[in-house]
């Protein structure tokens, strides 16, 4: 089992174009033997310390594989709206490990 947590920045202005793209994604990962865990809207009011600028959303996710992950990734009807998150996201952050 691997576990992948991504922090989201999302252009100012282009949150309904990031919502149109995970809409599309996120029902995906299931394909993949994989499973959202948790979707995280962080807010000034819920950050009890920070070193790194606040993300517009933090996802965890996890794949019974790497291969299962890499196999999102590919995934062809994702590729095809991968123009959506170009265009919403201006930078994303992947932190991949295992349960200790």
């Amino acid at each position: 089992m691997i576990y992948i947590t991504q922090l989201i920045y999302v252009k100012e202005g282009q949150e309904a174009i990031f919502h149109r793209f995970e809409d599309i994604a996120i029902p995906i990962i299931a394909k993949y033997n994989g499973q959202l865990l948790l979707r995280v809207r962080p807010t000034d009011e819920t950050i009890v310390e920070t070193g790194i600028e606040k993300p517009y959303e933090i996802h965890l996710v996890s794949f019974e594989s790497e291969a299962d992950f890499l196999g999102f990734m590919k995934d062809e009807e994702r590729k095809q709206f991968l123009h959506l998150k170009e265009q919403s996201i201006l930078l994303s952050v992947l932190y991949k490990g295992i349960k200790l």
